[in-house]
């Protein structure tokens, strides 16, 4: 580069008629050549960063309308698509997803719920329960989660927690129990709120409510009744007295617009706009999608747009393929141990190794043609006595894009013992004295 610039220099002086260029010129022509070094040093340290940002660039637009969404892979919690994904955001009533998953695991269906006057007060959307009156805990799990009443979400957390405070706690425990580390519930039916004294909100990120969905469709123990009440079109109930009698419709229009639908909740605020979390199954895959603000009144459809487009990109490029490996291993040698097959002290001691895989022979992955996987395989070379049965002395580990997804350790067959002065003495009086 220097040499360029050198070159470009004398040209520009070369062909005056004087033999040294004049002074003026001379100090106009070097600090033009300053001027293009400091251009071209900047683009040289600059090309890595454009480069990296290029290869960001590859990974394909959907053209979202939700400013965060997550397409998941419910078994692993892998994240295949993301905009936005740790966002910190509101999420409205897609917070009911926890509320319902939280009550059929820490509560009986059967259960009696009576109402209280601070229950009874919630705003639109409500079932209209009034103060006093009791419900079958499972019935008002359907007004929860197919007409997103606000006022029933507020009588299980109170029933199951005892009050709205304690079961916010519950709900909170249970997100960082399954690895969701960026939500904060303040509600149990996602009402905007706030913490006046920290000034946290009510919130979570795309990638976190991905992650709660996959749970209550895959790892729940309470996951069957989940999808049970979550798939439901229409249910019909009364008040625990039969005074009252209420009938349900399932806002979750998705269910009608793909087979594949598995369950979902729609959720809207003035602060958190259209969100949406569900999931969806196909040929063995579950694939579960969170969107966050996708449009505000009258853009209620765009979560269908986007709900659509990122199930289509799961669909059309993951599959699962097996990535498990047969290895073989030769027998490792052990520095002053004893060959258990001679039993003589000049013999050079060996023993064999195992991969400790519990049987396991298949690792199953969800992957795209662009995935990358690799396996490492570390193992000693050389042990040193004495050794006991089972001491792991490597391990073979999978790769997957560079993230650690299964390590098997490599562990001795059988023991060495060592071959102590006290042994060499023994072994001689045997010889020498039979």
């Amino acid at each position: 580069m220097y040499f360029f610039f050198n070159k470009f220099f004398h040209r520009i002086t070369e062909g005056s008629a004087l033999s040294e260029p004049e002074p003026g010129r001379k100090m106009i022509c070097n600090r033009v050549i300053a001027a293009m070094l400091a251009i071209a040093l900047f683009c040289c340290q600059t090309m890595p960063a454009c480069a990296e940002e290029t290869a960001e660039e590859k990974k394909e637009d959907l053209q979202l309308y939700a400013q965060a969404a997550v397409l998941m892979d419910a078994d692993s919690g892998r994240v295949l698509y993301g905009k936005n994904a740790t966002d910190v955001m509101p999420m409205a009533s897609t917070t009911k997803i926890m509320t319902c998953i939280l009550a059929l695991e820490y509560s009986n269906p059967d259960q009696i719920a009576e109402v209280s006057s601070y229950a009874a007060s919630m705003p639109k959307v409500k079932l209209y329960v009034k103060q006093g009156e009791r419900y079958r805990l499972e019935d008002l799990l359907y007004s929860l989660m197919l007409e997103s009443h606000n006022d029933s979400a507020v009588v299980i957390a109170e029933t199951v927690g005892g009050s709205v405070e304690e079961f916010a706690s519950m709900m909170n425990q249970k997100a960082r129990d399954i690895g969701c580390y960026d939500t904060y519930f303040i509600t149990p039916n996602g009402l905007d709120a706030v913490v006046n004294d920290s000034g946290k909100i009510h919130s979570t990120t795309a990638q976190d409510l991905a992650r709660i969905m996959a749970y209550c469709v895959t790892d729940s123990p309470a996951r069957e009744q989940f999808l049970k009440i979550t798939r439901t079109i229409s249910y019909d109930f009364t008040d625990a007295d039969g005074a009252r009698s209420f009938h349900c419709n399932n806002h979750n229009a998705f269910l009608g617009m793909m087979k594949e639908a598995l369950s979902g909740k729609t959720g809207f605020t003035n602060n958190a706009g259209y969100c949406y979390v569900g999931a969806v199954e196909s040929e063995g895959r579950i694939f579960t999608v969170a969107l966050l603000a996708c449009g505000w009144p009258n853009n209620r459809t765009y979560k269908w747009s986007d709900m659509k487009k990122l199930v289509a990109y799961g669909m059309e490029r993951y599959r699962y393929r097996d990535i498990y490996e047969e290895k073989t291993f030769r027998d490792i040698p052990v520095r002053n141990g004893i060959d258990g097959a001679s039993g003589a002290p000049y013999s050079q001691a060996d023993v064999g190794v195992k991969l400790e895989n519990h049987g396991e022979t298949e690792i199953s992955c969800l992957l795209c043609e662009e995935d990358e996987v690799e396996v490492k395989t570390r193992i000693a070379d050389v042990l040193q006595a004495p050794v006991a049965e089972r001491t792991e002395i490597g391990s073979v580990s999978y790769y997957l894009n560079g993230t650690l997804v299964k390590r098997y350790p490599i562990v001795t067959a059988e023991a060495v013992e060592e071959r102590t002065y006290g042994w060499i003495c023994s072994y001689l009086l045997k010889i020498f004295l039979p």
